[in-house]
């Protein structure tokens, strides 16, 4: 038997995606300004426009909430990864690619770094409790070994490389720039983040790690 759903429940349905996407956008922003510490139930309701019983009848708690917040955040980065298609090309170019991306979704997402660091603070227990966010990135660690086995095979890049820490000093070189720009430019009287600056520092990075896959 086909159980067919009505119009109305359907409706409220869409209502309840609506309602969790605002509070998980209005959190995001509240988590990456203040912090978890720092973040109050109350204004994310207010940045949400909706009543904060709302927020605990989703999410339960403000705990539950950040982990979900960053869940959500993963997964937008995953999926705009997954757009990359870089089995489709060579090698080199799927990981000058990939660099690429990481360091712009960077720049134009502020806030994920900013969560990353609150997240890091509580020693990243609401990730460490959360099987969505490491399903989500099963999928680029496959794909980067494919990347990883595919150059191997047809002599560019060397062997034995291991697609996890590659992708944590891919992701590394543009977090540690980025999150710390303000105290780099103070302490070598630099603006780390003028356009000459950040052409350069993508230069340098994609040089960095196709200097260490390519075979010479």
């Amino acid at each position: 038997m086909v159980k067919v759903t009505s119009p109305a429940n359907e409706e409220r349905l869409r209502d309840a995606e609506r309602s969790q996407a605002a509070i998980l956008a209005a959190a995001r922003d509240e988590f990456s300004e203040f912090g978890l510490g720092g973040a109050r139930m109350d204004r994310i309701a207010e940045r949400a426009a909706l009543n904060k019983r709302l927020i605990y009848y989703y999410f339960e708690d403000k705990e539950r909430l950040f982990q979900s917040v960053l869940e959500q955040a993963y997964r937008d980065i995953r999926e705009q990864e997954q757009q990359l298609h870089l089995l489709d090309i060579a090698p080199a170019d799927a990981v000058r690619r990939l660099v690429e991306f990481t360091w712009n979704y960077y720049l134009a997402h502020p806030e994920f770094l900013t969560l990353l660091n609150s997240a890091n603070l509580h020693r990243g227990r609401h990730l460490q409790e959360s099987q969505h966010a490491r399903q989500l990135t099963s999928p680029l660690v496959e794909t980067l070994a494919g990347i990883l086995e595919r150059g191997r095979k047809d002599g560019s890049f060397r062997g034995g490389v291991d697609p996890v820490q590659l992708y944590v000093s891919i992701a590394g070189l543009s977090y540690f720039y980025l999150s710390n720009n303000h105290t780099l430019s103070a302490i070598f009287g630099r603006d780390l983040m003028t356009a000459k600056a950040r052409n350069e520092r993508l230069s340098h990075m994609t040089d960095l790690i196709l200097g260490y896959l390519l075979v010479d």
